[in-house]
């Protein structure tokens, strides 16, 4: 690529390996990272930016920075696409979701000691250790990022399928981009191999960070596909699988009738908002316009359980109760005298998760459904937890 610097390929190369060497004494893990990075040079971006295949540097800007910016904006780029960021955005706004990208990247940066980050860097410490989908919906919310998303002129983040509609990197070569799965593929097995060379080391990733990563090794998936495991039987023969699933390589058995029942209940305390209110609500028409086979009861909970509602439809769902403090034993209380022996059943709580949980586990399976920024894992006891984010 012709570029107006002054610096060659081979000069602009041994500059990215410096950089890679300074990471070898300060984090094995990232820099054993950095050695998966596939990089380029181009002058359609301001500094750096990953379409989530490449990382692009500005042949002029970007090493005109000390090398400990130089090392910061390396690594910060390294993150946004071992995390798979540019292909987490899906439909969300692109420059609000690149500040909660950022916040999530920055926080990772700032944690090494050998690098600086760029005076205008974006941090956010309170909510850093989350998931950029759940930091996106946290900041929406908030003026102050709303602001900045107007006034941000550094959005590193690129469509990768469609690059030039951001108004940056113009891909030239779309056949050559793998596909989603590929990409998916290939950062799991680089950051599988990175905590196995670092290993050892006495520079690990930092505990807050841990669950970052787990999102790209063991990601995470829709709660009501965690909720079909417990309404369908999966065969040991092809006898009687639902064909409408053939498509997808599901070969499961048709869900049967009456014989499962959902314990549903939706968290009304006073620290849930409206807007997750109707999120819950929108849930819950979720599962019966899924499952229209299944008895369905409903509770709403803050200190006190109100319910059961038999749930027979969308338009049958009534209005929510509650307002005071969280605890979430009055509804495993109830539906231990409710539970039907003869079949199937399963708890799916809506919440927050900040509360009091029941001294007692369950005998049921429980399902954790959690609004983002909600409570960490390590606060469930029992169950299997999964998070809602914007579709």
């Amino acid at each position: 690529m012709t570029t107006t610097t002054n610096l060659t390929i081979e000069q602009l190369t041994e500059f990215i390996s410096a950089t890679r060497s300074r990471l070898r004494t300060s984090s094995p893990f990232f820099a054993a990272l950095a050695l998966y990075a596939k990089i380029e040079y181009t002058e359609d971006i301001s500094i750096a930016a990953t379409n989530g295949d490449k990382i692009f540097f500005n042949p002029k800007n970007y090493f005109e920075l000390s090398y400990l910016e130089r090392d910061a904006v390396f690594l910060h780029e390294l993150l946004h696409t071992a995390l798979l960021h540019p292909l987490r955005r899906g439909s969300r706004d692109h420059l609000l979701f690149n500040i909660a990208a950022d916040i999530v990247v920055n926080g990772m940066v700032a944690a090494e000691k050998n690098v600086q980050l760029p005076k205008t860097a974006i941090r956010d410490e309170e909510i850093e250790h989350l998931s950029v989908e759940e930091i996106y919906e946290i900041i929406s919310k908030k003026s102050k990022y709303k602001n900045l998303q107007k006034k941000i002129v550094l959005a590193d983040i690129l469509d990768p399928f469609n690059a030039g509609s951001t108004g940056h990197y113009q891909q030239k070569d779309l056949d050559e981009l793998k596909s989603q799965y590929k990409i998916k593929g290939y950062w799991k097995q680089a950051i599988n191999d990175s905590i196995a060379i670092s290993k050892g080391s006495g520079n690990s990733i930092p505990e807050k960070f841990k669950r970052t990563f787990e999102e790209i090794t063991q990601p995470e998936v829709d709660w009501r596909s965690v909720l079909w495991r417990y309404l369908v039987r999966t065969p040991n023969n092809f006898d009687g699988y639902d064909r409408r699933f053939i498509y997808s390589g599901l070969y499961l058995d048709e869900l049967q009738g009456e014989s499962v029942e959902v314990f549903c209940c939706i968290d009304t305390s006073a620290s849930i908002t409206q807007n997750e209110l109707n999120t819950f609500i929108g849930e819950l028409s979720g599962i019966l316009t899924s499952y229209p086979n299944i008895s369905c009861k409903l509770w709403y909970a803050d200190d006190d359980c109100y319910g059961p509602y038999t749930i027979e439809s969308i338009k049958s769902i009534p209005s929510p109760e509650g307002g005071g403090a969280t605890d979430f034993e009055p509804f495993f209380k109830e539906i231990k005298s409710l539970r039907t022996i003869e079949k199937e059943s399963v708890c799916v709580y809506l919440t927050d998760g900040y509360g009091y949980m029941p001294e007692k586990t369950p005998e049921l399976p429980v399902l954790w459904v959690i609004t983002p920024g909600g409570a960490d894992n390590d606060n469930f006891e029992f169950g299997e937890v999964t998070r809602l984010t914007e579709k």
